[in-house]
């Protein structure tokens, strides 16, 4: 495995996670509490930013002795960490054998960011272990669907080759989805015949539609895993209707270091507890354990530059439910979306992103959609229309919109493309407005 070649630990890694699955709850929450303890401890003895924000509100390291206790900490946010940037690096930086990453970021400036390269390793095995759920097995033949966050490289080389063939695996971009790009990846599936899909939740719906329209065979996987954006009921059922397998849904965060993985109970994603703690929070940043609120996260083992209490921009609901899979990780039970999905009426009333994706898979001929708030009173909605389309329509929708504010100008963009993220993916509702609140 490439995973084994680059770092001899990875399966040490992954055997502990894989043991660590059926952990009781007390044995989980013991680990990750001792992990916390020290990541907070190693911030304040070594980070120059950590220190200095302690200090200022009388915390010690030693005060932190509960999950409960992570209130008392200020929050992070992207902003704080780009204008904190150097008082981020720890002392011991020269240390610690570390990687720069960088994300896409929801407004298309990259966020630069350190993870250990032992964390990168952990990670997968984590990736692989909640791909578990779903029935993988290591080496296990998988096709990943996606753009530059799952390692999806927009040229053919002798390293993609040479990776794809020690994982076992095929490497498929959601950048190009043309017809031609469409019929060759319908044709790889089918010569490939992997056990398991992997892949933006967004380009898998849009093959499935493309599949389906045209009444092609494709070969049937076992199980089907979905990341990086929200995975909508519609799409979900289109995807398995295809395929005729079951999606599993997952969330990531790579700089902060949580991760959740839905089992085949499918009563909601298992939040691990291994790398990162994660919290769902009120507005006013105090934990719940039920109901919707905003997703923080702490990476325990990320030295090189550690994130605690950091603002993902995420929205999520968790429950008290316990999974009949048997596993005791805490349920998040759905991954509302981000921030920057919820519109604000100029009367000042803020509306889910959700609102408008229950529009348009209610509207038949539209192919893609996108929705942007560009100003208080500005909504652009681009459509890219199927022949089926009817125009009368576009009347039906303004309507729709005009119900939850009669204020807001709605100016429609009829389109070949909608056009995606830098890293690939496909956001279908921005907000472009900034809001004091968020």
């Amino acid at each position: 495995m490439a995973h084994q070649l680059n770092d001899m630990s990875f399966l040490k890694y992954y055997k502990y996670l894989k043991k660590h699955e059926w952990c009781s709850v007390e044995e989980l929450e013991r680990d990750q509490l001792t992990k916390l303890r020290s990541i907070v401890n190693f911030a304040y003895q070594n980070v120059p930013y950590y220190r200095k924000k302690f200090r200022s509100i009388n915390l010690l390291p030693e005060d932190i002795k509960s999950i409960k206790d992570m209130e008392k900490i200020p929050v992070l946010t992207k902003d704080i960490v780009r204008e904190n940037f150097e008082d981020l690096k720890p002392i011991n930086l020269e240390k610690i054998n570390y990687l720069n990453r960088s994300t896409g970021g929801s407004t298309g400036v990259p966020f630069q960011y350190r993870m250990d390269r032992d964390e990168r390793f952990f990670m997968a095995a984590m990736m692989y272990r909640g791909w578990g759920y779903g029935g993988y097995e290591l080496a296990d033949r998988t096709i990943f669907f996606g753009g530059s966050s799952l390692g999806i490289s927009l040229k053919s080389n002798l390293i993609k080759r040479l990776n794809e063939g020690t994982r076992n695996i095929r490497m498929i971009s959601s950048f190009d989805m043309d017809e031609l790009n469409l019929q060759y990846y319908v044709k790889t599936i089918n010569k490939f015949k992997p056990k398991f899909l992997y892949g933006y939740a967004s380009s898998l719906n849009f093959l499935s539609s493309y599949i389906k329209k045209h009444d092609l065979v494709i070969h049937h996987p076992l199980s089907i895993f979905s990341t990086a954006e929200k995975l909508y009921f519609p799409m979900r059922k289109n995807i398995e209707d295809v395929f005729h397998a079951a999606v599993f849904d997952a969330y990531g965060l790579n700089d902060g270091g949580v991760s959740a993985y839905e089992c085949d109970s499918h009563n909601g994603l298992h939040i691990d507890t291994e790398r990162g703690l994660m919290e769902i929070v009120d507005e006013d940043l105090y934990q719940i354990d039920e109901g919707y609120g905003s997703i923080l996260a702490t990476s325990l083992q990320n030295q090189s530059m550690p994130f605690i209490r950091y603002d993902t921009g995420d929205l999520g609901a968790i429950c008290a439910d316990e999974c009949s899979c048997g596993r005791k990780y805490r349920l998040l039970k759905e991954v509302i979306g981000r921030t920057q999905d919820i519109l604000k009426t100029p009367e000042g009333k803020y509306v889910h992103g959700e609102f408008f994706t229950h529009i348009f898979w209610e509207i038949s001929g539209v192919i893609e959609f996108q929705v942007r708030q560009v100003t208080e009173k500005t909504i652009k909605i681009e459509l890219v229309l199927g022949n089926n389309f009817d125009p009368n329509q576009l009347d039906v929708i303004q309507r729709y919109v005009h119900s939850k504010s009669s204020e807001w100008d709605v100016q429609f963009i009829i389109s070949d493309r909608i056009k995606k993220t830098n890293a690939g993916k496909y956001r279908f509702v921005v907000n472009e407005v900034k809001d004091e609140n968020w």
